[in-house]
């Protein structure tokens, strides 16, 4: 998924009222927004460097947006908006291998009243309800962990795809790591036991999980190679 326009670099002074970052560009302090609801746990660190993207529609309110941090010397991704277009890039390329039998694929589709799944996936005999994730935790330089923080409407969606199964759809979640150089992945079980638990059940039930990273650059980020879960 390339970015309209090449990003834009700063350091990080600091994250607030969570959809906030100052950002130090050129000797200014600038005032991006910041796309993601999460903790970013491990992110935030003063002068980090930043990229972000830079939007002239005259109707937003903040005109920059916080796509990429680096920490370790690795970029992290965490725009959460980007996370479904470039798995539906991935989709469409057929580079998720375990789903490439599927030709047909509906983004928000409705499973119930209170529910949409990210993708429906189909072909002539079968039809396949995805789940994305945006993994942006790791305190271990090597393992990529989720949630960051306790995420309710996360342990929701493992539920509502274990129903999924009960009426013989196949039903996976894909956590996308946006980051390179990560060998495996894990569940935060310290920081969210109820969506531990609930993944737990969902495995048990028939409800398949994927683990990608990516590679990310300042003009585009892009599905990589698939990782190992580790249990």
């Amino acid at each position: 998924m390339k970015f309209k326009e090449t990003l834009l670099q700063g350091k990080l002074i600091k994250r607030y009222k969570r959809f906030f970052v100052d950002i130090r560009y050129k000797n200014k302090t600038i005032v991006a927004h910041c796309p993601n609801t999460g903790s970013m746990q491990g992110l935030l660190k003063v002068n980090n460097k930043v990229w972000f993207s830079k939007s002239d529609d005259p109707k937003r309110k903040l005109k920059y947006t916080l796509e990429i941090i680096e920490i370790d010397k690795k970029k992290v991704g965490i725009n959460t908006l980007l996370t479904n277009k470039i798995v539906l890039e991935a989709l469409n390329s057929k580079k998720i291998k375990p789903l490439i039998k599927y030709d047909k694929i509906k983004t928000e589709a409705k499973f119930s009243d209170k529910t949409r799944f990210d993708f429906l996936l189909s072909n002539k005999k079968t039809k396949c309800f995805l789940e994305v994730k945006n993994v942006t935790l790791f305190r271990n330089k090597k393992i990529a962990e989720f949630p960051d923080a306790i995420t309710s409407r996360g342990t929701k969606h493992l539920f509502e795809l274990i129903e999924s199964k009960k009426i013989d759809h196949e039903s996976y979640i894909l956590y996308l790591i946006q980051r390179e150089g990560c060998v495996s992945f894990k569940i935060a079980e310290d920081i969210d036991k109820n969506y531990k638990i609930a993944f737990n059940k969902a495995l048990k039930a028939g409800v398949k999980i994927l683990c990608y990273d990516c590679k990310l650059n300042n003009e585009e980020i892009k599905l990589n190679k698939q990782i190992i879960y580790e249990k």
